[in-house]
């Protein structure tokens, strides 16, 4: 594995600093002279770590000032439930509008993936099938509070409108509404969340610190003949967004 780079274990140091109370909300960081001194680096790796903190919300730059510790975000309310599936627009758009933020996502999809051996056992397709494999950053505000990486089988959507997820004109319609396009209905899913620590990839994208508590769901849809059509893992940092299920109440 590449050494990290040195602006990302400063960051880490930094992060670590702000989670363990060495500096509090509020406070103002030493210069960056000063903190490049400490750790035996340049003031540009210094700024570089402030910049990215900035932009996962951990650290906030007043002009003239200098650099300080910002105040604890809200936690983020993410709400899992079948009910919210929607003809049009995103769940997600919606829970981030009830607490005053704008949700939005990133994404990159990769098509034909070989299924690792726990994904093709999730799908139950063989070990190395192809798969349309989509990875989410999902944003409120601009910052990220969620991660999902999807695969789909590649033989269920090829030669249709709907084998990519973020393309064509179904895109972004989320798993239930594009399989309906092309005669599929789902009729379940299953969910089953477990807590883990981040990895170091994870910890980077959520601004969170390395090893930090996240909760993995690992969800996966069922067509109404039994087949899985989607299986994903989702990631929320525990420290900014709770989790919450809805249980609808059939009468």
């Amino acid at each position: 594995m590449p050494e990290q780079p040195p602006y990302l274990r400063v960051a880490d140091e930094l992060r670590r600093r702000i989670t363990e109370h060495v500096w509090e909300p509020g406070d103002r960081l030493p210069s960056r002279a000063q903190i490049g001194q400490e750790l035996g680096v340049g003031e540009n790796v210094i700024r570089r770590a402030q910049e990215l903190l900035i932009s996962q919300g951990l650290l906030e730059g007043r002009a003239g000032s200098g650099t300080y510790v910002a105040e604890p975000q809200q936690r983020v309310r993410i709400v899992r439930s079948s009910a919210r599936e929607q003809p049009d627009g995103s769940p997600f758009r919606a829970d981030m509008k009830a607490v005053g933020k704008l949700g939005d996502w990133e994404s990159r999809t990769d098509a034909k993936v070989p299924a690792p051996v726990d994904i093709a056992a999730r799908l139950g397709v063989d070990e190395g099938a192809l798969c349309v494999r989509t990875s989410y950053e999902f944003l409120a505000d601009g910052r990220p509070v969620q991660l999902s990486t999807s695969w789909e089988p590649y033989d269920l959507t090829a030669g249709t409108l709907i084998v990519l997820p973020e393309g064509g004109p179904h895109a972004g319609a989320g798993v239930v509404n594009r399989m309906a396009a092309i005669g599929i209905t789902v009729s379940h899913a299953v969910e089953q969340p477990e807590p883990r620590q981040a990895t170091a990839e994870e910890a980077s994208l959520l601004g969170i610190q390395k090893a930090a508590l996240v909760t993995n769901i690992r969800r996966t849809y069922y067509s109404d003949q039994g087949r899985p059509v989607e299986t994903a893992d989702i990631v929320v940092p525990v420290a900014h967004c709770e989790i919450v299920y809805e249980i609808p109440i059939n009468h």
